[in-house]
């Protein structure tokens, strides 16, 4: 009797004539019969045409890990891990463009269990065979915690390194060795410095949220880390947006890779809805804000600041005036960030206020509300900020605050997104021009996540016209406001009533000189 587990390899060989499975050594590269080669070089993967693989136990994973991953009650695999899985099987060098939300994690944490798992020799001490580099602790521990939940009793030791924890009880954990560490980059170059980890057995290296790490000046890190893992390895990097930079990191650190997309960067996922407030400034953005939570007691809410100091004074007055809420960012220990988290996914916390750097990673599904308190100077952190909404097939609600100095940053995401986003209320600032471009629907298209962003502009004054309960219009709106030139670029624009969550002068978008920000 033929096993299911050769009747899979048959059935693959049947799909792809030239695909070999990988040997121990996990680093095998015919290209298969199905792959075509893009303009760029780098090769766009997936099924032929015409099939289309459905389950997970199409993609030539084991029994085993097929089995635990019907307990867990997957049984389709998402684009990314369709398309992903078997590149990474194949042992090929991968570029993966998605949005957070899609199922990333999966894609290159169950191959690489699969390959580690057909190699019976054990890590040496102070040595990992395998390395995943995320930009924050939450994104590390969320990595952490679901390639556990796919080993289940499979005899894989994984750890996690981060800053804010003790790196003396690091430092133990990894003295005997460990199949797959996942690391911020900083915190994993204080290890090495310790000599707590080596990275001479590193086989597969995975750089997830790439564009982020970019962003928080990892760059230098990456490149250190990079010198450190031998040139016989499989790398694979992921991101959310693809700019020049990436694509100069990954020529640097993958071989002949193939990429593949599974949507284009710029677009929100398809159940989220997006509404613009334009406000007076950033005492109308508090009241609006408090308004739409008291219409929705049920809901579960993200804010986003750009500073630091901002989300900690709006937390503060929120806190005070009765509402439940909870703030996370990088003044913030660990132990208070993981204790907000918790509260946040149980339910006991209805509104976190957050900033960009501290939020990448949340992947909490109930989240029916975003809020772009200040919008984001980079209008590719405006897509990443609302994928945090209508993950796992839910719908979401997505509503940004426009001050009077925002309307440039305000028509940046416009721009990048190919849409007008429908007014609920208020009037947009006369100098507020709008590109011409095809009408897109504002709430179509892939995942999301995010990065930087924009103080308010402020004022006195009240915002106008209707808005729903949940912060929707009561009817499309149309934006008003004559031809002009682009917004000031300045973020300050004075200071927000006390208590009300006012700000001061923010902190400039990006990182100074190159270096590196521990989130």
């Amino acid at each position: 009797m033929t096993s299911g587990r050769t009747f899979r390899r048959c059935a693959w060989k049947a799909f792809f004539p030239t695909y070999k499975f990988p040997n121990h050594a996990g680093f095998l590269t015919p290209m298969p019969t199905g792959s075509r080669r893009t303009r760029s070089g780098v090769c766009a993967f997936g099924a032929p045409k015409g099939m289309t693989l459905t389950t997970f136990d199409d993609l030539g994973l084991s029994k085993n890990i097929v089995a635990t991953l019907t307990t867990l009650g997957f049984t389709t695999p998402t684009p990314i891990q369709e398309k992903g899985i078997p590149v990474v099987l194949g042992g090929r060098d991968l570029i993966g463009l998605a949005q957070t939300g899609t199922g990333k994690t999966a894609a290159f944490g169950l191959p690489m269990i699969e390959m580690l798992l057909k190699d019976e020799k054990r890590p040496d001490n102070r040595t990992t065979r395998a390395l995943i580099l995320a930009p924050t602790r939450e994104l590390v521990n969320q990595i952490g915690d679901n390639l556990r939940s796919y080993l289940r009793r499979l005899p894989l030791k994984i750890n996690q390194v981060v800053g804010g924890a003790s790196i003396g009880k690091q430092q133990l954990q990894l003295e005997k060795g460990t199949d797959i560490l996942v690391a911020t980059p900083g915190r994993l170059l204080d290890l090495i410095a310790r000599n707590a980890i080596s990275l001479r057995a590193v086989r597969y290296l995975v750089l997830d949220e790439a564009d982020q790490m970019l962003d928080l000046g990892f760059i230098h890190d990456l490149r250190k880390i990079s010198k450190m893992v031998p040139p016989k390895r499989q790398t694979l990097l992921f991101s959310a947006t693809m700019p020049s930079a990436i694509a100069d990191l990954a020529s640097s650190f993958l071989t002949d890779p193939i990429k593949v997309a599974v949507s284009p960067p710029g677009k929100a996922a398809d159940k989220v809805e997006q509404h613009v407030h334009f406000v007076a400034g950033q005492n109308a953005k508090t009241e609006m804000l408090k308004k739409i939570l008291n219409d929705n007691p049920d809901g579960r809410s993200i804010v986003f600041l750009r500073t630091k100091h901002g989300a900690e004074k709006l937390m503060k007055h929120l806190d005070a005036t009765g509402y439940s809420v909870a703030s996370i960012h990088g003044n913030k220990s660990q132990g208070q960030r993981e204790r907000a988290l918790k509260g946040f996914r149980d339910g006991e916390i209805k509104t976190l206020i957050a900033t960009d750097v501290a939020a990448r990673g949340i992947d909490i599904p109930a989240v029916s509300h975003v809020f772009n308190y200040d919008l984001p100077e980079v209008p590719d952190a405006y897509v990443h900020r609302i994928g945090r909404t209508a993950r796992a097939g839910r719908d979401g609600i997505a509503i940004a605050f426009c001050g009077p100095d925002e309307g440039r940053l305000l028509r940046d995401v416009e721009k990048l997104m190919g849409i007008d986003i429908p007014v609920a209320s208020g009037e947009p600032p006369a100098n507020l021009a709008r590109p011409a471009r095809p009408q897109r629907r504002a709430g179509g298209g892939g995942g999301g996540n995010n990065r930087n962003h924009q103080a308010p502009g402020q004022g006195r004054g009240k915002s106008e016209g209707g808005a729903k309960a949940d912060g929707r219009p009561a009817k499309s709106g149309h934006r008003k406001g004559g031809n002009g030139g682009g917004q000031n670029r300045s973020a300050n624009g004075g200071q927000g009533r006390p208590g009300n969550g006012g700000q001061g002068r923010p902190a400039r978008s990006g990182t100074a000189g190159g270096r590196r920000r521990e989130a």
